[in-house]
């Protein structure tokens, strides 16, 4: 199936092009991540960085990813999709290369930071992008999509950044992240399309940039949902942040923990089909919600378990964690569906917001989560479960009290303009 465009020179996008395109922009941010978990201690031993220090080189990334976010949104709904997109993807090249040749810890954290900075605007534009061209149950699905494929790479990441560390330093990995944007960036450039037609464009100006984000963030649903996200998301970078001190050296992986990584990734990617699957016949809320009682009530049980009797052992700890994982793939999509479905022309606006929060609500929770490590799992479940609580309480406010309902899903009835 083909989606028309207004771009006259690339007016028609198919759907499996926009899913890759989706993904391979969403990739690029668990690649500039997940590469990096296997080289953590040879970082730390190049600058003699300890312990839970080493933490800091995936926050300070996912910091810089979030900040910068609260400007593409305004940017991308003045100057357009398009622009935007490949100007960042340029700029996260440069901060690249400014990370291989890190004389020092400090410098390498700041050229982190900026490639955040940079790769911000991918998030935006393309949850923008989507927008654009569809809404509703299919918005999701398409999301759902594009975040299976895009699970691809937290599986092969960590492996591809072990086998670089075989044959090379850790530097290496960072200039097989630069060949990988730069393929990137080439096909951006030859098929990404512009969607925001000239008379639905807004002036850049902070006055009315500052009163779009009220706007946005005035909506019930959007705010709900994005809290409730911020709070999730939280989850997800707490476990991405201790994931090698947890796999690699608590349970003795080691180079292994590659292997353990990509599994917890599978799970993600299975959870994300069959969210494509079910979302259109079940609905946005009673999928979302029914995974996110049970995240917390498998993550509660864990934290429990290890709390009274120890560190459970790791066949035990890692097909409950991966269980817990796949719940989350059945949240973090239709979350965002949810978040962007009254969003209309504000989509960039909206997106970056949603974008913003997240990143830096998740980013602080993954830290404050991750700096707790003591040698066991109990903090790292146990504030998995407490945000999964927290995220339930912002949603039931949200709904008002209700769960599992359909009724709201109704922007499938309100198709966006090219469907």
């Amino acid at each position: 199936m083909s989606l028309s465009t207004p771009d006259p020179k690339r007016p028609v996008l198919t759907v499996p092009e926009l899913v890759a395109m989706v993904a391979g922009l969403m990739a690029l941010n668990a690649l500039a991540i997940d590469i990096m978990l296997p080289a953590l201690p040879d970082i730390g031993a190049t600058f003699g960085v300890p312990g839970n220090d080493r933490q800091l080189v995936v926050t300070a990334y996912v910091f810089g990813f979030g900040v910068a976010q609260l400007f593409y949104g305004p940017l991308a709904d003045a100057l357009g999709r398009r622009r935007i997109m490949l100007s960042s993807l340029i700029a996260f090249l440069g901060a690249t290369v400014l990370a291989i040749a890190a004389p020092d810890y400090g410098w390498l954290l700041a050229a982190r930071v900026l490639q955040g900075v940079a790769a911000a605007a991918t998030r935006v534009v393309a949850m923008a992008l989507v927008r654009d061209l569809v809404s509703g149950r299919r918005m999701a699905q398409i999301m759902s999509f594009a975040i299976t494929v895009f699970m691809i790479v937290p599986i092969l990441a960590p492996g591809v950044g072990q086998l670089i560390l075989f044959v090379a330093e850790w530097r290496w990995i960072f200039g097989a992240l630069l060949i990988g944007t730069g393929l990137l960036t080439a096909w951006m450039y030859l098929r990404w399309p512009e969607t925001l037609t000239a008379d639905n464009r807004a002036p850049f100006r902070l006055g009315a940039a500052a009163r779009n984000y009220w706007l946005a963030a005035r909506n019930r649903i959007t705010l709900g949902y994005m809290l409730a996200s911020s709070l999730i998301f939280g989850a997800l970078f707490a476990f991405i942040a201790t994931s090698e001190q947890v796999m690699a050296e608590l349970y003795g992986l080691g180079e292994w923990f590659a292997v353990g990584f990509g599994g917890i990734a599978v799970g993600l990617a299975i959870s994300s089909i069959l969210n494509a699957r079910i979302v259109g016949r079940l609905g946005m809320r009673r999928v979302s919600h029914t995974a996110l009682i049970a995240f917390i009530a498998v993550n509660g049980g864990h934290a429990l378990w290890s709390l009274m009797a120890g560190n459970p052992p790791f066949w035990a700890f890692y097909l409950l964690f991966g269980l817990g994982m796949m719940l989350f793939g059945m949240i973090g999509a239709n979350f965002s569906a949810l978040v962007m479905e009254p969003a209309g022309q504000r989509a960039g606006v909206t997106a970056a917001l949603y974008g913003s929060m997240t990143s830096i609500g998740g980013a602080v929770l993954g830290a404050l989560i991750g700096q707790a490590y003591d040698g066991s799992v109990t903090p790292l479940l146990a504030g998995m479960a407490i945000l999964g609580l927290m995220a339930l309480g912002c949603v039931l406010v949200t709904e008002r009290g209700r769960l599992f309902e359909t009724g709201e899903d109704a922007a499938e009835a309100s198709p966006a303009p090219g469907e």
